[in-house]
């Protein structure tokens, strides 16, 4: 893809996957509603196939596509299996689900990628004692991720189709991270949003953990909960001053169609970091090159 640096590979590493199994589950909340209609999206067909026409056309290179539903793994799992060299497959866990290990430990086998926490939305913390079987799973081979998502967490689509979110913040620190990421130095561990509001306490535990990365996904319009004017240049800063740019994942956090990949992100994250003085090398790493060298061992 063309960039302020020249043509440089380019993967996404935060996709959300809207599968048939997502509106499903959509769908058993909001009985008798069309939640495709409801919500102007269009309904998916071949949806792996629709999402490769979309980065062919965006010239993007490769994409994580996340499972946004528990028990989706399927779903993911088919379309990395007919275009591996398109996607990297990640999926949702609830590590309260009385089957979490078996399903983490079969992911894992037929070839996904990251599990994906979102304490708040399930409710427990990243210190439960339920958490370490799934991470020694996901520690036993290089090349898999544990995506842990942490602060502020709003789901537009239930907003917008009336559904309640029950999450709890309180289990939405990326402190809780540290002593975890610590125990398994092995693993690469993934903060999205840079922390979605928790930008401080981020940097914190990558500065104290080098397995902690953080993806650069979203408006990140989390930025107004911080008293001190604080822009996504500033973001970037102190990120880069912290982690370093061999640490950071470039992400949209697209999801649905029509809208489609969001290339608006992409322009405006690549400018903020031109005009931080990135360098073409940096920029490599950032736009790809760290999720690459992560996920492929």
């Amino acid at each position: 893809m063309i960039t302020p640096w020249g043509e440089i590979p380019v993967a996404d590493a935060h996709v959300h996957y809207f599968s048939k199994p997502f509106f499903a589950a959509l769908a058993v909340q909001k009985p008798g509603v069309d939640i495709a209609a409801a919500l102007g999206w269009d309904a998916p067909v071949d949806l792996a196939a629709r999402w490769v026409e979309e980065l062919d056309r965006h010239g993007v290179q490769k994409a994580s596509l996340i499972a946004s539903v528990p028990n989706d793994e399927a779903s993911v799992l088919d379309a990395v299996s007919r275009y591996p060299e398109r996607f990297y497959g990640y999926f949702m866990c609830n590590p309260c689900a009385p089957d979490a290990l078996d399903r983490v430990k079969r992911a894992f086998a037929n070839g996904l990628h990251a599990v994906c926490f979102f304490p708040a939305m399930h409710r427990f913390s990243m210190t439960d004692e339920r958490i370490a079987p799934l991470l020694e799973a996901a520690s036993a081979k290089s090349g898999r991720i544990a995506f842990v998502h942490c602060g502020v967490l709003s789901v537009g689509v239930r907003r917008k189709l009336g559904l309640p979110s029950h999450f709890d913040m309180r289990y939405s620190n990326p402190v809780d991270l540290h002593s975890v990421a610590m125990q398994y130095p092995r693993l690469p561990f993934v903060i999205p949003h840079f922390g979605a509001g928790y930008l401080r306490e981020a940097l914190m535990v990558c500065d104290l953990c080098p397995n902690v990365y953080l993806d650069t996904s979203s408006s990140n319009n989390w930025v107004k909960y911080y008293p001190e004017p604080l822009d996504l240049a500033g973001v970037f800063r102190r990120a880069l001053e912290v982690a370093g740019a061999k640490r950071l994942l470039f992400g949209t956090d697209s999801s649905f169609f029509p809208r489609g990949w969001q290339g608006q992100i992409f322009e405006t994250q690549t400018s903020v970091l031109a005009g931080l003085g990135v360098t073409a090398e940096d920029a490599r790493s950032i736009l790809g090159g760290n999720l690459e060298r992560l996920l492929n061992g």
